[in-house]
Order: structure tokens, then sequence, then C-alpha cells
């Protein structure tokens, strides 16, 4: 009962200090969008969409997906009447590089600065989502795409506010009781007498699959609890990976409703993210060293 306890006690702990970062950045994201804010700064990011054989009205997508969420920038892509070469760029670029400051800020919890946070998931994205274009568009396949894209919309702020609130709270719930079972399980596996001993290894394992499939804020809670049992250079080199390739299924699943590759984007995210962090890795072991 007391492990129980304890268990409960930390996952507790980790939940929070990811609510208290995702619920107001939640709220100000529908805030920014209800004012159509980031519209002004749209033009900033133009250029790039020439370079990912975009057009230019991609440029809304690409920016309110860096600084709010994957849903607004589907809203705004949706009718551009994309191929299925440009949603499946598009998606690995989004993928990368979305969601900008709350999953920074959640990096920056577990020991990852805010500046490498930034240019390494803008420039990565670019780089990847470069690379993609210079595949074969015959290549890309897709299903049968849906034709349309609705965000919820609201006819004030105030009930915006209160959408938004309701809306943060049933996320910080699904945070909560997911992050606690994860947390339960790990502890669990962690219990039995043969992982004893392998408990160094079975942390950065976990953490690794936890953010690979459900994304950085909930494998950043699991690496919240077990930093302690962690390496420096283990924690950069999951924080590094987990930044290229988090949330690989339902983040790509959200394209491929509108005509992306499910298999090349995930494939494209998953080698990226291989090779990204082993060299990044290899150059910060030899900084850190000389």
């Amino acid at each position: 009962m007391s492990q129980i306890k304890k268990t409960l006690n930390n996952s507790l702990q980790s939940s929070w200090v990811i609510l208290k970062l995702v619920i107001p950045i939640y709220i100000l994201a529908d805030v920014l969008y209800f004012y159509n804010t980031l519209s002004y700064v749209a033009f900033m990011v133009e250029p790039f969409t020439s370079i990912l054989g975009l057009p230019p009205e991609a440029s809304m997508a690409i920016i309110s997906g860096m600084f709010l969420n994957l849903y607004a920038a589907v809203a705004f892509a949706a009718p551009l009447d994309l191929s299925p070469q440009q949603w499946s760029i598009l998606a690995v670029y989004l993928g990368i590089c979305h969601s900008l400051i709350v999953e920074s800020l959640i990096m920056k919890k577990i020991g990852i600065s805010n500046i490498y946070s930034y240019l390494f998931r803008f420039i990565s994205a670019l780089l990847v989502a470069y690379l993609t274009t210079l595949i074969p568009a015959s290549w890309f396949e897709t299903a049968d795409a849906v034709s349309s894209f609705e965000k919820t919309t609201y006819d004030s702020l105030t009930a915006l506010f209160i959408g938004s609130f309701f809306s943060a709270i049933i996320l910080s719930a699904k945070i909560i009781a997911l992050v606690t079972t994860l947390i339960f399980i790990m502890d669990f596996i962690k219990s039995r007498p043969f992982m004893r001993n392998s408990h160094k290894n079975i942390a950065p394992i976990f953490s690794l699959i936890t953010g690979i499939f459900l994304g950085i804020t909930y494998g950043a809670a699991v690496l919240i609890k077990e930093a302690e049992a962690l390496s420096k250079y283990q924690l950069f080199f999951i924080a590094t990976f987990l930044m290229v390739c988090h949330a690989i299924i339902e983040d790509t699943l959200l394209f491929v409703i509108f005509g992306a590759d499910f298999t090349l984007v995930i494939a494209i995210r998953t080698v990226a993210a291989i090779i990204l962090s082993f060299v990044l890795l290899s150059i910060y072991r030899y900084a850190d060293k000389s």
C-alpha cells in the first residue's frame, strides 16, 4: 500500500508540473486563434513555403502550427487543395515543429534550454521537410481525403474562455489519468526482481516509447519523474530524439485524413530522429569533454 501511495504521489507531482504549463498556454492559443493574431506575422515564413514546395497561403498553417497546435494548422491548410506530397511535407515539418511554446517549456523542466529547443526543432523541421520534397511525387500514396475541417469557433471572448477552460480541464484529466497509469506500470515493472538491477536501462527506454507514441507532454512527465536515474547524456539524447519523433501515430493521422502518406511520414521522422540525435549526442559529448 505504501508503494501505491508513493507512486500516486509521484505521478501527481509530475502531472502538476506539466499542467501548470499546459492549461494557461492552451487557453492563450485559443485567444490568439480567436483574434487571428498570427496572420500579422505570417509573412515571415512565406519564404520557407517556396523552399518546401508549398503555396504561400500555407504560411498561416505553418505559423499557427508552430505557435499554437496542429488542429489550428490543419484548419488553415484544409482549404488549400494540397497534393499528397504537399500534405506529407506539411506533416513532416509540423510534426517536428509545432506547439513550440508549451513543449519547449516542458523540455526546460528536464534541463533542455529554450534556445536549443526552438532552434533545433525549426532547423531540423526545415531540413527534413526539404529532403522530403526531393522524394518523387509518385511515391506518395493516399487514401480518400476528407473535404473539410472545422475548428471549434466561438461567438464571444466570454464563450471562448468558458469553452477553452473546459477543454483544458478535459485535457488535464487525460494527462493525469494517462501519466498516473504509465508511472504505475513503470513502477510495477521496476519492482520485479529480475528488473531491479536494470532500472537505469528501463527508464530511458520507457520514456522514449512513451514520447514516441503519446507525445512530448506525456513523455516529459515520465522523464521528470525518472530524471535522477538518467545521465545528462541520456536526457539530451531522449529529448533530442523526441523533438523530432513524438506522438508519431496521432499527429500523422491528423494529416493522413487530408492526403498525407502515413508510411512515408512516419519513416522519414523516425530515420531523421535516429540520425540527428546520434550526431548531436556525439557533438555534445565532444564539446562537454573538451
